[in-house]
């Protein structure tokens, strides 16, 4: 469907065809006005987490830039022979050849989007296949010392760093301590030399979990090495199959969600003291040798909370120690409970996590139609964030980090093409673009997942979640309809023209301009309990301590954001905080000043 030719209006950027008396304020902006570029903001050593826009990407699916390294390891590399292979580029579940070297040469689209941090999927060395499919994400590390072959070498990863740096963008390491790649297999699963199911998946897909009440009793696997890989992870340590549960698979409830294999992955045992020195080891030689600015941690919740107590503040503390004086981390906890989430950041002492709460709530909002209370319910809970620990700033909710789709659960916009609503392509993307202003511009520091500044759809989550921003051969991916485009993922998809680029570097602009989108206390103004406005400010004092401590100098500013979940027009005289206020942006324009558009947002100063 070509909604460019649809609308057919300067630069192809309106939505005008929603009604007949809006359009799209994007629309009169060509992209070289868009200012929000990193060179322009403080120097990345001094910012906040607060003060970044990351940008979330799986370097195998962005953009290769040398296909020397597209088969990863040498297969004759005896050490490291698990890391060959694994290469299809037709397949969704194999690799397809993306690199670090490509990250760097594209750091100028990133920038100029207004990106200022970028978030990496794992990119240590993993076991090229299992079962059939690759580990072209990252999550299937055999060794925590060195850097995956598909994606380069330790040095290539440096200097992507060093040249985001010098563009004055940070890097955030995907980081896990849960478990390793597949290599413990079980007697009574595999056989005798645990190559069972290896030789024929189809006798079975797992491993039942055994509690330990059921071990007490004398029922428990017996964990065993398959010939050869004895020794394939590093450090050396992580071959003691004595340090896993080895309790087999979890079914992600109760016992088995912390002590229980993640589908078949090596359940580390993270209540022995040598695995928890040994992670925390791990990690402070790869911020003494990388110089990340922060971690996001993978499969939190399913790790003992007394683990994170000892690892977080050492590496807060080590990262001090290296320079790295705002060095944060943030923690992926599935839940959409905030009393589950504030969890990890007040008693695991994690400085903060991913607001899974804050994405629920928009696709309540957005896709499903209910009120704009559902919001407010949702920032009500705000007060659990509120912690401090002897290596963490004052925290709050304005450090959650929000998000509207992800790798695992899919994208928005395939959420929207599902809904029950079948919302027109217009109203896909309508509906697109004001999820992104509310992950912007409420409380929290936003994340864009790749490929979604380029309309991308998507036809679930994992796999089918991850496709390519260079041309795709994948058939499942190329037979998309991606929003705001002509395109397919069969074409390169670096567009700076698009819609969705345009409008989120014109948010990250608008985000970086004011401090109180940053680090405003946030106040709920209007909610109701149909689709319609919500409305919220922000407020910031010339002496807030946490914009004093970015080094950011500003006044005093009390800001206001009025979102319409609505397809009708809705009137800003429900608002009591209406006086003496300035509209800053609108989203959508309009002829009667008392209104608010269809399915837009405005931002005002009061």
């Amino acid at each position: 469907m070509n909604f460019i030719r649809k609308c057919s209006l300067l630069a192809a950027i309106s939505l005008a065809c929603i009604t007949s008396n809006t359009s799209y304020a994007t629309a009169a902006e060509a992209p070289e006005k868009l200012k929000a570029k990193a060179a322009s903001l403080a120097p990345y050593q001094q910012r906040e987490l607060q003060d970044e826009v990351f940008y979330f990407v799986l370097p195998d699916r962005f953009y290769n830039a040398d296909t020397s390294n597209d088969l990863g390891a040498d297969a004759n590399d005896k050490k490291r022979a698990a890391s060959h292979g694994g290469l299809d580029k037709t397949h969704k579940g194999m690799y397809h050849g993306g690199d670090l070297a490509g990250l760097t040469e594209k750091l100028p689209y990133l920038d100029n989007m207004g990106i200022s941090a970028i978030w990496l999927t794992p990119v240590l060395r993993n076991r090229a296949m299992q079962a059939g499919t690759s580990g072209y994400h990252g999550y299937w590390i055999l060794d925590f010392t060195e850097i995956d072959p598909h994606l380069g070498s330790n040095a290539e990863l440096k200097n992507f760093i060093d040249q985001a740096h010098k563009r004055n963008i940070k890097v955030f390491f995907d980081i896990i301590t849960n478990h390793t790649a597949d290599v413990i297999k079980y007697k009574e699963c595999h056989g005798e030399d645990g190559l069972g199911w290896i030789v024929d998946a189809a006798e079975g897909t797992d491993c039942p979990f055994i509690s330990m009440a059921q071990i007490a009793e004398g029922n428990q696997y017996t964990a065993i090495t398959p010939k050869g890989d004895e020794v394939l992870k590093s450090p050396a340590w992580l071959n003691n199959t004595n340090l896993y549960h080895n309790q087999g698979d979890s079914f992600w409830h109760g016992e088995s969600a912390v002590r229980g294999d993640f589908s078949g992955l090596d359940d580390l045992y993270t209540g022995n003291a040598i695995v928890v020195n040994g992670m925390i080891d791990i990690y402070k030689d790869i911020i003494e040798e990388f110089k990340p600015d922060g971690f996001r941690i993978d499969t939190v919740k399913h790790v003992n909370i007394e683990f994170w107590q000892l690892f977080s503040p050492a590496l807060l503390k080590f990262a001090k120690e290296q320079g790295i004086n705002n060095f944060t981390m943030f923690a992926e906890v599935y839940s959409y409970e905030p009393e589950i989430l504030s969890r990890y950041s007040t008693e695991a002492k994690i400085p903060t996590v991913l607001d899974f709460a804050f994405q629920g709530a928009v696709t309540k909002a957005l896709i499903e139609q209910q009120g704009t209370e559902v919001l407010e319910q949702l920032f009500a809970k705000d007060h659990f964030y509120q912690t401090k620990h002897k290596y963490i700033p004052n925290t709050d909710a304005n450090s959650l980090v929000n998000f509207t789709g992800n790798h695992d659960m899919g994208r928005f916009a395939y959420g929207l093409s599902q809904s029950p609503h079948n919302y027109s392509e217009q109203e896909q993307i309508a509906r697109n673009l004001l999820a992104n202003a509310m992950m912007f511009f409420s409380r929290g520091v936003p994340v864009i997942y790749y490929g979604d500044e380029q309309g991308f759809v998507g036809d679930g989550g994992d796999q089918a979640s991850r496709q390519d921003m260079m041309p795709s051969l994948v058939d499942s991916y190329n037979d998309d309809d991606l929003l705001a485009t002509d395109l397919t993922t069969a074409d390169d998809n670096f567009d700076t023209n698009h819609l969705f680029y345009r409008s989120f570097a014109k948010y990250a602009e608008l985000y970086q301009q004011y401090p109180a989108l940053r680090f405003g206390k946030q106040t709920v103004v209007y909610a109701e309990d149909k689709p319609g406005i919500f409305a919220i400010t922000r407020e910031i004092s010339a002496t807030d301590s946490s914009a004093v401590k970015s080094k950011v100098k500003h006044k005093a500013q009390k800001l206001m954001i009025v979102f319409n979940t609505a397809n009708t027009a809705q009137k800003l005289s429900v608002l009591t905080d209406n006086s003496h206020r300035r509209l800053v942006y609108s989203s959508v324009e309009t002829s009667k000043a008392d209104e608010i558009a269809p399915l837009s947002f405005a931002i005002y100063q009061l």
